[in-house]
């Protein structure tokens, strides 16, 4: 250890101590906070207490228990990792949670956060037509979280997580194991609806890489750790939700449902098709840019496609 370092581990000697020494590192530092906590202290809660493998509900009366010296030093990692390298936390951890549940993640994936959990709570809620849902397709899946909470939300469907990557869906395999969906959750490879002919789906939801040229160029350090693959998408941020629009109603059912998340690039969606019936979905918890229309509709407006 260096210098600092000794002297740090010398003075701080409780959880609470290093929870309180990580604010203030947080805030010197001015981290961004975008990938799972709002606060310098939620986060710097959660990342003393999985370096010490305590859970993120411990009894608050631990936080007074002293650390030993090897815990105290893999604090110190954690938070240079943070701080000085820019990691988010659910990298420097392995875990993120998405819909109360917990997923495995690492750079080869982004980490999950996105709006459309509120519409699997409610079962997507007027727009998913009624009756039973038996296909799923999370389509761009990444980690497989979204596809795999479609999976606890409509207990007998069977879900494919769709993904060009092959290093995202060795994530999102693991993350089937983790849940033990193998016999209900299959991991497809392939670019888009590539490998998936003759498919059809109930439902298809999609986060694809939707960020334009500008925002990516402006974004805080922590988002340089993602993969550029599954965030960028031209320069309106577009390409691949064209793609999707044009090809996903040949792998629909007569009454599937398409739902897609493109944030900040709704405005350049609205703009690119606005005579399309998108149904732009508002959202309580917080977020935007997700919408929905159904396979008839695709089918309807395939000119404007």
């Amino acid at each position: 250890m260096n210098p600092d370092q000794v002297a740090i581990t010398s003075e701080l000697h409780t959880l609470r101590d290093y929870i309180r020494w990580s604010v203030s590192a947080f805030h010197q530092h001015q981290v961004w906070f975008g990938h799972g906590h709002v606060t310098a202290w939620d986060e710097a809660s959660q990342l003393v207490l999985n370096a010490v493998h305590l859970p993120w509900d411990t009894d608050p009366v631990v936080l007074d228990a002293r650390l030993t010296q090897t815990e105290k030093e893999r604090v110190l990692d954690y938070v240079h990792q943070r701080v000085e390298l820019r990691r988010p936390l659910p990298y420097i951890t392995g875990e993120a949670w998405f819909m109360g549940l917990p997923f495995h993640v690492d750079e080869r994936v982004l980490i999950p956060r996105s709006p459309i959990a509120q519409l699997i709570e409610t079962g997507f809620e007027p727009w998913l037509r009624p009756g039973s849902v038996n296909r799923i397709l999370d389509l761009c899946t990444g980690s497989g979280c979204i596809g795999i909470a479609c999976a606890y939300a409509f207990e007998e469907a069977e879900v494919d997580l769709a993904d060009i990557s092959t290093d995202a869906l060795e994530v999102a395999q693991r993350n089937i194991e983790r849940h033990q969906l193998g016999d209900r959750v299959s991991a497809r490879q392939g670019d888009l609806f590539e490998n998936l002919q003759g498919e059809r789906y109930d439902l298809i939801v999609s986060n694809p890489p939707y960020v334009d040229a500008d925002d990516l160029a402006s974004m805080p350090a922590e988002y340089q750790h993602e993969p550029g693959l599954a965030l960028g998408s031209g320069d309106d941020g577009l390409d691949i939700t064209r793609r999707i629009l044009r090809e996903a109603a040949d792998h629909m059912t007569d009454e599937g449902l398409l739902v897609v998340e493109v944030g900040n690039s709704e405005v350049h969606l609205m703009q690119a098709y606005p005579e399309l019936p998108l149904i732009w979905v508002e959202l309580d918890a917080g977020g935007n840019g997700v919408f929905t229309i159904t396979a008839a509709e695709l089918r309807a407006h395939a000119a404007l496609l």
